[in-house]
């Protein structure tokens, strides 16, 4: 383990300049931010700011990351999963001196402890992902909030929690939804956790998806992604929710729907996408083929009761990198990918660049905007914020532009026709 301390922790410095190729990938396919990183270097709007920021470390993230730094801000980051961090970036960016403390493999008191470090630099500004950071400091660094202007929000899983707290008096601190972005929700959330999610399954057990029953746990944007991008590679996919509408959805979208407790007993694979815990548990294991795979791409590891299923357990052993075998004790084998954390950002590289461009252009736009009302002298409410249209708007042409794809314009009557009720038939 490499260390400076009070300004990094990682696992390896030599690991460097794999990393430095990595972001310079990254760099090449996310033009949107890009094109923010050379527009706002030149008058650093983020000068004389703090940012501490707990998000998965990945070659995105550190586009992100010294696109902050370019345009002025002092950074801090930890990793939002102790499994996901990606070694060689985190080695990059230590070298490039922001202070980082993320390793892949962290226990989680390592993960806790990492997330206290990056609150040394008194951060003006936070950006999370699952909130985490957020609680850390409202729990055990309340001293810390009245300097912090604001902050923004990246997943549906802290979004949920943070508009508990505002709706209980908790929330100190005002914070910009990124997550309901529709640039980032529609696209980040469906087409990035479709095919990150497979890629994953892929990579840790390299078995033939056609012809499998694969089970989605839960058909939001995520779970509608994957469902999407299995049935693509021939997969036969069933749904399970509990939300009646959601259902009906998954129906009309030409997926079966039923009961977990029915699935059990039918699915190749199982993959939980709901946020909430305990979505698999003893009742299902008890029913599932011999060979079962289970894995979740919700944020949380919770989805997927492994304690109950260790104790259903006569051996856990590694088969695969990123692959566990319970074996149980009437000698069926269910076998777990990435301890249940997030299979697409631990059994492979998490969200293809090109997707994180726009959610990460959001990110940027969302703190410069906390940023700007600071400077005009407007404090917002603690509160949980929705990111304007306009934002949105600006960054889907955007990403169109950099595509060299064009779309039409309403003309003058268009727009007026809109807007007069009294036209008629």
């Amino acid at each position: 383990m490499d260390e400076v301390k009070g300004v990094y922790k990682v696992k390896d410095l030599s690991l460097a300049d794999e990393g430095l190729k990595q972001i310079r990938w990254a760099e090449s396919r996310m033009p949107v931010l890009m094109a923010l990183r050379e527009k706002y270097s030149k008058t650093k709007p983020f000068k004389g700011f703090k940012i501490a920021g707990c998000l998965h470390v990945t070659k995105e993230t550190a586009v992100l990351i010294k696109t902050f730094v370019e345009c002025g801000a002092e950074v801090s980051w930890s990793g939002c999963n102790p499994l996901s961090n990606q070694d060689t970036i985190a080695a990059a960016l230590a070298k490039q001196g922001i202070s980082i403390f993320a390793w892949n493999g962290m226990s989680v008191d390592e993960f806790y402890w990492a997330i206290e470090q990056t609150l040394h630099i008194k951060p003006n500004l936070t950006l999370d992902d699952g909130a985490d950071l957020i609680f850390t400091i409202h729990s055990k660094h309340p001293e810390l909030i009245p300097d912090i202007i604001g902050g923004t929000e990246e997943t549906t899983t802290g979004v949920k929690r943070l508009r508990a707290m505002a709706e209980a008096g908790a929330l100190k601190y005002p914070i910009i939804a990124v997550n309901d972005a529709e640039t980032k929700w529609d696209f980040d959330n469906v087409y990035g956790t479709g095919q990150s999610t497979l890629d994953g399954i892929l990579r840790a057990t390299s078995i033939l998806i056609a012809g499998k029953n694969v089970v989605v746990a839960g058909y939001g944007h995520c779970g509608k992604g994957v469902a999407m991008r299995a049935r693509g590679l021939g997969a036969n996919v069933i749904v399970t929710e509990v939300r009646p509408i959601a259902a009906l959805k998954a129906v009309l979208d030409g997926f079966t729907v039923m009961p977990m407790k029915e699935a059990a007993k039918v699915g190749d694979i199982f993959i939980t996408a709901t946020g909430v815990k305990d979505v698999i548990t003893e009742e299902h294991f008890k029913v599932m083929k011999d060979g079962a795979i289970v894995c979740n791409t919700g944020h949380y590891d919770v989805e997927i009761n492994l304690v109950q299923l260790k104790k259903m357990a006569k051996s856990i052993k590694e088969i695969r990198n990123n692959v566990e075998e319970y074996l149980l004790k009437d000698g069926r084998r269910i076998f777990v990918l990435a301890k249940g954390r997030l299979v697409n950002l631990v059994a492979a590289e998490g969200h293809p660049s090109e997707v994180m461009d726009m959610s990460f252009a959001n990110q940027f736009m969302a703190q410069l905007r906390l940023v700007e009302l600071f400077k005009k002298g407007k404090k917002l409410e603690p509160k949980v914020y929705e990111i304007p249209p306009e934002q949105d708007e600006e960054i889907a042409e955007l990403k169109l532009k950099t595509m060299g794809i064009k779309i039409d314009k309403l003309t003058k009557e268009q727009k007026a026709y809109i807007k007069d009720y009294s036209a008629g038939t």
